[in-house]
């Protein structure tokens, strides 16, 4: 009886042992998981003095575009062509009706007969005595203003017929015939074929001003597959858009695709040297990596063997959503989003920014 008394606690007391120190286990498992890398972005720093690359979008255009228009008012009588129309240079666009310029070209017509006539006469009288000097400047006056008169009505008269200007193809059509249009009125638009092929990009200053004539570019247009063509840069303004600032940046295609048409909107890469003043002494990252910035000092996270290092850089200021920094290798890697978040010789991975959030 008393054997039996004795061994009763046991199985109790085992279990409770075996509880603690499953639980004991358990506790220590968790307390040595190590907590996973603190996701952050990160961008590879380039040499001060490295080329970079400036990316626009605008639309593409033949160099040589008109505008046609008539130099005087009037009903449109005929309009002979249609958009996508090929045209030849000296070829019929469009005719207004020339009754009015035809009734003026007459009325000046007979002003200048007329004011031949009072010449002749009064030279003769002039001859006798019988009128002055000054009457004859006041005919001679009379004579050159009426044959003035008369070649503009002249000119006119031709202008009530537009004609192509050069062989193309017409881009635009803006009038029918019948309407009544005003001088300087575009009833057309043509496009020259001989004339390269161009993008215009309006730029940013602080990007404009790292552009020169020459530099390489790659042309893409996403509705033709992307497909980059290969082009250069021909020009760079000189003066700023005064509603936006933007300054405008031409780029001419070599051998573009028979597919690509003015008026499609296409997008460039210009492979473009660094900023001028700034190439012997800063490198750009973006602005959200410094940190700290106090004078000509400042401080950013460095992604070095899967830690972020602390490391102190010379500050340049800000240029747009760039910040000017000296001091770091070329090709080291700068952490961005998420510096703000991290602390020195934490453990970090560096990932892709569109998998935030997921």
């Amino acid at each position: 009886m008393e054997q039996l008394m004795w061994r009763t606690p046991l199985p109790p007391l085992a279990a409770l042992l075996l509880a603690a120190s499953l639980g004991a286990c358990g506790g220590k498992s968790k307390t040595e998981a190590p907590a996973a890398p603190t996701p952050v972005e990160a961008v590879r720093v380039t040499a001060p003095d490295a080329a970079g690359a400036v990316e626009g979008a605008g639309t593409l255009e033949r160099r040589r575009e008109m505008a046609l228009s008539f130099r005087i008012p009037g009903v449109l009588t005929a309009m002979k062509v249609e958009a996508g129309d090929s045209v030849r240079a000296g070829q019929l666009i469009a005719a207004i009706d020339p009754a009015g310029v035809d009734a003026r070209q007459q009325q000046t017509a007979a002003d200048l007969d007329r004011a031949r006539r009072d010449v002749e006469r009064d030279r003769v009288l002039f001859d006798k005595g019988y009128v002055s000097k000054q009457r004859i400047d006041d005919r001679q006056s009379a004579l050159k203003a009426a044959q003035a008169a008369y070649d503009a009505a002249r000119f006119d008269r031709r202008w009530a017929s537009l004609v192509s200007p050069a062989s193309g193809v017409v881009l635009e059509r803006r009038a029918q015939a019948g309407e009544v249009v005003a001088a300087g009125q575009v009833v057309a638009r043509v496009a020259d074929l001989s004339s390269p092929l161009v993008l215009r990009l309006p730029l940013a200053a602080r990007d404009a001003n790292r552009v020169r004539v020459g530099d390489a570019a790659e042309v893409t247009v996403r509705d033709l597959g992307g497909q980059p063509v290969t082009a250069r840069v021909t020009r760079v303004g000189e003066a700023a858009d005064t509603r936006t600032g933007a300054i405008l940046v031409e780029v001419e295609l070599a051998n573009p695709p028979a597919a690509l048409r003015s008026g499609q909107v296409a997008h460039a890469r210009l492979n473009v040297r660094a900023a001028p003043g700034q190439a012997s002494a800063y490198a750009r990252i973006p602005a959200e990596a410094v940190l700290e910035a106090n004078g000509q000092r400042a401080f950013v996270f460095r992604f070095d063997g899967g830690k972020a290092r602390r490391a102190p850089v010379g500050f340049g200021g800000f240029d747009g959503d760039d910040a000017l920094v000296s001091g770091l290798p070329s090709g080291a890697q700068v952490i961005t989003a998420g510096a703000g978040f991290v602390s020195d010789g934490e453990a970090v991975r560096v990932i892709d920014p569109a998998h935030l959030g997921r």
